[in-house]
């Protein structure tokens, strides 16, 4: 019903923006609300994820394995904004992978690629941060963050990790 009422005439959101809309409001049990996965750092495993700016600079942190790249961006004040808080529903996690790392990840749910569609400066190696959990082999991964992003925050909001 909510999905019919936004295709109503006058309502701008096509067929597949609405179907994500949807699910992002009604099916999706919300990270911030129940704490998101818990991982117990005195035993979780530690990596480097290498952050490469658009300005040629890249900025090396740790991260334990079972993190979502959003989480660690937040966690270390990395420029990835997550309008979203991590449910798959905008495209401002925007980050893009090298080829062999982008092949070695899981395929995107149907969900990430709508909302990828909506990404600024979409590539073909692009996924969202918030659906790209770090393991083991990602060890030293490098990920580019886009020149810019389809900025849903207002009045300077910066995202705080939780």
């Amino acid at each position: 019903m909510f999905c019919r009422i936004l295709r109503r005439p006058g309502v701008l959101l096509n067929q597949a923006s609405a179907r994500s809309l949807n699910r992002a409001i009604f099916t999706r049990s919300y990270p911030f609300l129940h704490g998101g996965p818990s991982i117990d750092k005195k035993t979780a495993q530690k990596i480097t994820v290498n952050w490469l700016y658009h300005d040629g600079k890249t900025r090396p942190v740790s991260a334990y394995v079972g993190q979502t790249l959003l989480q660690v961006a937040h966690a270390h004040k990395i420029e990835l904004e997550g309008a979203c808080e991590g449910v798959c529903a905008c495209s401002t996690c925007h980050t893009i992978f090298t080829d062999p790392v982008y092949d070695s990840l899981p395929y995107p749910s149907e969900d990430e690629e709508d909302m990828l569609d909506l990404a600024y400066g979409l590539e073909p190696t692009s996924r969202l941060g918030c659906q790209v959990t770090l393991t083991e082999e990602m060890d030293g991964v490098e990920v580019r963050i886009p020149q810019a992003t389809r900025n849903f925050y207002v009045d300077g909001h910066v995202p705080q990790p939780h």
